[in-house]
């Protein structure tokens, strides 16, 4: 059994019905007798009625208690495991706008910056997120509420290696994208309007070099200023959005950016 808490993740959690939620506790200044001054413990308490899940008043130290922190806003909840999916899963399943668009994610251990991530790209459309078993932050209450309840609707498929899964992809054509600071060509020269997955490194290491030699490209972001890159759930939402935008029309500017040519190769090929 999991523990969430925070009012966007609870209220996420229940709209996205994919996990069952056990019981919901409310601290007694949430309680029901407030609901109708408070719009967003209404909302939770309606969804809690309609997917006929227990919810119980309790004081905001027992919340605390539970949560283990004191930013649960009054509202944590017990929910079933998730259930992960597959890279074939992914595969298999359709895209959101033109094309596929997949997240891969190298070793983001900070909960905050895997939340931050999982909340741009369930924001951006992405289409599936890759998590490696080892070197990843857990799915957590702290992911769950940095996400503000994104995580619950993210596909997320876990894997064993990552590097075998990107080659997985790459059968199904799909190019496997880095994010790496002395990469070429720039993010925005790129062409995404076409089935794509892109790489995030750990936090100040980056890329792993056998999932860098796997990629087929690798982009930069051109930084201005005296630091020679930034955080990684920022450049990470910098670029997907990008990548959506270029996705939502593809024909509009795609003639001032080169596709990617063949054959596909990776870069330690």
């Amino acid at each position: 059994m999991e523990v969430l808490y925070g009012l966007h993740p609870v209220e996420e959690a229940l709209r996205a019905g994919g996990r069952r939620l056990e019981y919901v506790l409310l601290s007694r200044e949430r309680s029901a007798s407030r609901a109708q001054t408070d719009e967003r413990t209404a909302r939770i308490l309606d969804l809690c009625r309609a997917a006929n899940v227990r919810i119980s008043i309790e004081s905001k130290d027992q919340l605390t208690r539970i949560a283990r922190t004191d930013a649960h806003q009054g509202v944590v909840a017990a929910v079933r495991e998730r259930k992960f999916l597959t890279v074939e899963d992914l595969i298999a399943a359709p895209a959101n706008l033109s094309h596929k668009f997949f997240l891969a994610l190298d070793g983001v251990e900070d909960p905050h910056n895997l939340g931050a991530l999982l909340r741009s790209a369930d924001g951006a459309g992405v289409d599936g997120v890759l998590l490696p078993e080892r070197r990843s932050a857990p799915i957590s209450g702290v992911v769950a509420k940095t996400s503000a309840g994104a995580s619950e609707h993210v596909p997320i498929a876990r894997v064993t290696n990552l590097t075998r899964s990107l080659e997985q992809l790459k059968k199904a054509n799909v190019w496997i994208i880095g994010l790496d600071e002395r990469g070429t060509p720039d993010y925005t020269d790129f062409d995404f309007a076409t089935n794509c997955c892109l790489v995030l490194g750990a936090e100040g290491g980056g890329l792993h070099d056998l999932v860098k030699k796997t990629c087929d490209h690798l982009l930069r972001i051109p930084m201005a200023g005296s630091v020679s890159s930034l955080n990684v759930s920022v450049a990470g939402a910098v670029v997907m959005y990008e990548a959506r935008r270029q996705r939502a029309q593809p024909h509009a500017d795609a003639p001032a950016r080169a596709k990617p040519a063949k054959p596909r190769k990776g870069l330690g090929s």
